[in-house]
């Protein structure tokens, strides 16, 4: 079994904790612009000094409503400037911050309610205030529900900071200085595409480590008058934890999750990073693809798109760019790179990308077009990123080397073991769970990886989705899926094939791409998926993105059949986690006559 260590470049102290830094650049730099919010739909300027007076005010709340240290607070909703305003005032007073994704069913709610015991919700709208009012009864530790959007007695900081207006300011002051690293910070329930979720705690510690590894991996990212985005959901750990090491490192921060409106919200804000997952990249890439195809500049963009790759992955040899290369690369550059780097608001040069591979092509893609994906590998476990591809140092198709004070074993089955100052220390009140997870300090990711000799790790899959065909053949179905999800008509893609004679495929159609393909191949404009799921152009398109994502694996593990399902995966449907991962149990439970159609007659 081999083994990878990354000694750390900082120390930990005892007193060291994730808050802090709120007063410190308060006192520091206080009319530093640390967040940008939206007003009245106009970004505004919010001071370090600002930004604490409303933290504290609201952790001056939380102490005259009674939160205790290690009490646990809830926060339902999506991504915004007030999610970050509590999450540091829970902080501040000692207690946990306890995220619920705004799309959550009445039952998970109930569920991270219960079993976390939180004392106060805060919750975004009057739907989740209504869900909160129908679960109280089975809520015992639930005091109270605040909501963020303007309620009859104020919005949630405004009751907070009026609440706290008697409470002694120098109270916070003592709960901050009373944090030690080993305190825990939040409990983060994993999303999880199978069984039931669970809380994860992760400490003061653990989000230092992260915060300072990912300092020393993007010096250049994470410095002043840097300008995040962050659009990710803040219930999950990546973007929470690049938010957080954002704002020690006094990068100016936004938030929206106003998904849709993002490109018009670029132009105006002008990130110069941002923090997504992979599956936004592809659709990024699709759309702009789409686009010039329905322009008929399709064969152009080809080429560029080439031209691009061609371009990044010389890079890495030693010669780099050829001469002509870097002509066709200037040529492109001002007939469509440009117009890419534009609709991200023209000062983006980077992006931290997590949560799932996203393929050497689209990552060599973007670095070709100026805009250059960070990848990196992590968990909720880990406290976001545990690898990552490093300023100056990174090899595209993998997921970096290890943060500082880090380590990494693959088993001999290839399977990702981690220990280090990012990995937790076990599920909330389930003993087996976490005996099941980590054993002698190794937590068995569950993930299927590999290590080159300069230490750089690629996932290959994950060990509880490998496909075993009838055959005996081990099949990790990310290498087909991610091909598949590139091509701009297809919206997601799922391999089956357990126990059977071969791999198959069931396929979804983006709807965004769906109107334009109709019009180009003289479809019905009204004209549904599941009424053309057999149309000869529409099934010899998808044959040949089949026929492309084939090629990347062997025979024995490629496709032979596929279907195109009428309707596509979304959040809302629940065939898709909040960070876009296909919940497999759950489409292969939706869609089992589907699936044995692809089978059927064979024994």
């Amino acid at each position: 079994m081999r083994e990878f260590n990354a000694p750390a470049s900082f120390v930990v102290d005892e007193k060291d904790n994730a808050v802090s830094a709120v007063f410190e650049h308060e006192k520091n730099d206080p009319h530093y612009p640390i967040f940008q919010r939206l007003v009245d739909g106009v970004w505004t300027n919010v001071t370090c000094a600002q930004a604490a007076a409303q933290i504290r005010g609201a952790a001056q709340g939380l102490i005259a409503r009674g939160v205790q240290p290690g009490d646990r607070v809830a926060i339902l909703s999506a991504t915004r400037y007030e999610w970050a305003i509590l999450d540091y005032a829970v902080l501040s007073v000692g207690a946990l911050t306890v995220p619920i994704y705004e799309t959550s069913s009445q039952d998970q709610i109930r569920w991270v309610l219960q079993d976390s015991g939180a004392v106060l919700l805060i919750a975004e709208t009057p739907e989740h205030v209504a869900i909160a009012a129908e679960l109280r009864a089975d809520l015992p530790d639930l005091r109270d529900v605040l909501t963020l959007e303007v309620a009859p007695g104020g919005d949630a900081l405004a009751v907070l900071t009026a609440d706290g207006a008697d409470v002694d300011p120098a109270e916070v002051d003592r709960r901050v200085a009373a944090l030690r690293a080993s305190d825990p910070a939040t409990m983060i329930y994993t999303s999880g595409t199978t069984g039931r979720p669970k809380g994860c705690q992760l400490t003061h510690s653990n989000l230092i480590y992260e915060l300072r590894g990912a300092k020393d991996a993007l010096p250049d990212l994470l410095s002043r008058n840097q300008r995040l985005l962050v659009f990710l959901p803040l219930a999950h750990v990546l973007a929470r934890a690049l938010a957080i090491s954002a704002f020690h490192n006094l990068v100016t921060v936004g938030f929206t999750s106003d998904i849709k409106n993002l490109v018009p919200m670029f132009s105006v804000f002008k990130p110069t990073v941002v923090v997504s997952v992979p599956r936004v990249f592809e659709k990024v890439y699709n759309t702009a693809e789409q686009n010039a195809f329905n322009d008929g500049k399709g064969k152009i963009f080809r080429i560029a798109a080439d031209t691009a790759i061609a371009w990044s992955e010389a890079q890495d040899t030693p010669g780099g760019p050829s001469l002509l290369l870097r002509a066709k690369h200037a040529v492109f550059d001002k007939l469509v790179y440009h117009k890419l780097r534009a609709a991200l608001g023209g000062d983006c040069g980077a992006s931290v990308s997590g949560g799932a591979p996203l393929g050497a092509r689209l990552c060599h893609f973007y670095r070709g077009v100026g805009l250059t994906i960070y990848e990196g590998y992590g968990l909720t476990e880990t406290c976001a990123a545990i690898t990552v591809n490093r300023i100056g140092d990174m090899r595209v198709g993998t997921v970096g080397k290890l943060l500082g004070g880090n380590s990494m074993r693959i088993a001999d089955d290839g399977e990702v073991l981690v220990r280090g100052g990012v990995v937790f220390h076990g599920y909330w009140q389930n003993e087996k769970a976490t005996a099941d997870a980590v054993h002698d300090g190794w937590f068995y990711t569950g993930d299927l990886g590999s290590v080159d000799e300069d230490g750089f790790l690629t996932i290959t899959g994950r060990k509880k989705e490998i496909i075993v065909t009838a055959g005996g053949k081990n099949v990790a179905p990310a290498i087909l899926e991610d091909q598949l999800r590139a091509h701009p008509l297809i919206s997601q893609a799922m391999a089956v094939g357990d126990a059977q004679p071969f791999i198959a495929a069931l396929i979804t159609i983006d709807p965004e791409a769906w109107g334009p393909w109709k019009a180009h191949h003289g479809k019905p404009a009204e004209a549904t998926v599941a009424e053309l799921s057999t149309d000869p152009d529409l099934t010899a398109e998808i044959d040949r993105a089949i026929e492309h994502a084939n090629q990347a694996v062997s025979h024995a593990e490629s496709i032979r059949k596929f279907v195109i399902l009428p309707v596509d995966f979304t959040i809302e449907t629940g065939e898709l986690t909040p960070t876009l991962k296909v919940k497999r149990n759950v489409v292969a439970e939706k869609f089992a006559d589907d699936i044995a159609g692809l089978y059927g007659g064979r024994g």
